[in-house]
């Protein structure tokens, strides 16, 4: 058992548009010229929402009325432990100001390192931050469908979806056949046409994995494995369904899971949602970005969100 201090800390994930506000730690901090999301302690009796309603007054000056849970997890450095607390705010009242002589500054996630030296505990979040909302997967069948699968992907893409999984398990030809890897391929092609990522789902040949860029993990595929098996560049998202699923998930280092199904869904029609409750219950212990699925759109993304999901999860033959 470790004997360094452990801290609880609330995070201000504050967004603009898709920038991000970082802020530099002042001069006489440990980490002092480092930039790292702005937060803090969470005192005693105090919920994270109110530490930090607290912690950005009192840092920057601006007042917020509502945060919405992202993602929570330790991080151990050389001297304490801290448990962060992300939540992201889209609103908030007053100028922003360094109240204690620090530095701010908004970025893209992706510029992010542009600014100098980030704190560790940051850097995976601003990856996370780069995944999209929205994360349709194929759902289509068989063959005879394929007029409507294309007007549908064009569709999505054009809707900006920046995030495909390729999954077929009822395709007729079977989920290995020649019929299914030219859809595939014909897919890749489409989506990389536009700027936009394809997975593809665990249940198809291993053979194909390579061609994509990364891997939906079934649950019962995560448990079968030992270690991450695609390459750190690839995404690794891992479907999930109860806590056992998602400590595989951390096991196996994924980038993010889908979590569900939340409500209703003409797939699933004999399992009992989860709901959200249960859902938010859940997606506190993911320790990476969660994906809702079940009965899941665009109209129920800002839903979603208030329950602590990145975004959803749409069946898009549905």
């Amino acid at each position: 058992m470790s004997n360094k201090p452990y801290l609880r800390v609330a995070v201000g994930v504050i967004l603009k548009g898709n920038q991000v506000l970082l802020t530099q730690r002042p001069e006489g901090k440990p980490w002092a010229g480092w930039w790292e999301f702005p937060g803090g302690k969470i005192e005693k009796d105090e919920s994270i929402h109110q530490a930090l309603a607290r912690e950005l007054k009192e840092e920057l000056g601006i007042s917020i009325d509502q945060s919405y849970p992202w993602v929570s997890f330790v991080y151990e450095y050389p001297t304490t432990i801290v448990e962060l607390h992300f939540r992201k705010t889209y609103a908030w009242q007053g100028d922003i100001k360094g109240l204690e002589k620090q530095a701010f500054a908004w970025t893209t996630p992706q510029q992010a390192h542009e600014l100098g030296d980030l704190l560790p505990a940051s850097l995976t979040p601003l990856k996370w931050l780069q995944l999209p909302d929205r994360y349709a997967i194929t759902h289509f069948q068989q063959i005879e469908n394929e007029a409507v699968y294309w007007e549908k992907l064009n569709r999505l893409i054009a809707s900006g979806i920046q995030l495909f999984q390729f999954r077929e398990p009822l395709w007729t030809d079977g989920i290995g056949s020649s019929s299914l890897h030219h859809l595939f391929e014909k897919t890749r092609q489409k989506c990389h046409e536009h700027g936009v990522k394809l997975l593809i789902n665990s249940r198809h040949p291993r053979s194909w994995w390579a061609l994509a860029d990364g891997v939906q993990l079934r649950a019962e595929d995560a448990v079968q494995l030992d270690e991450r098996p695609i390459p750190e560049d690839k995404l690794l998202g891992i479907s999930c369904h109860t806590l056992a699923d998602i400590l595989y998930a951390h096991q196996l280092k994924a980038d993010f899971i889908i979590l569900g199904h939340v409500g209703a869904t003409a797939s699933h029609p004999n399992q009992a949602p989860l709901g959200w409750e249960q859902f938010s219950a859940l997606a506190i212990e993911a320790g990476r970005p969660v994906f809702a699925i079940g009965g899941q759109t665009s109209q129920t993304l800002a839903q979603a969100k208030t329950y602590g999901a990145h975004g959803v999860a749409i069946l898009s033959g549905e």
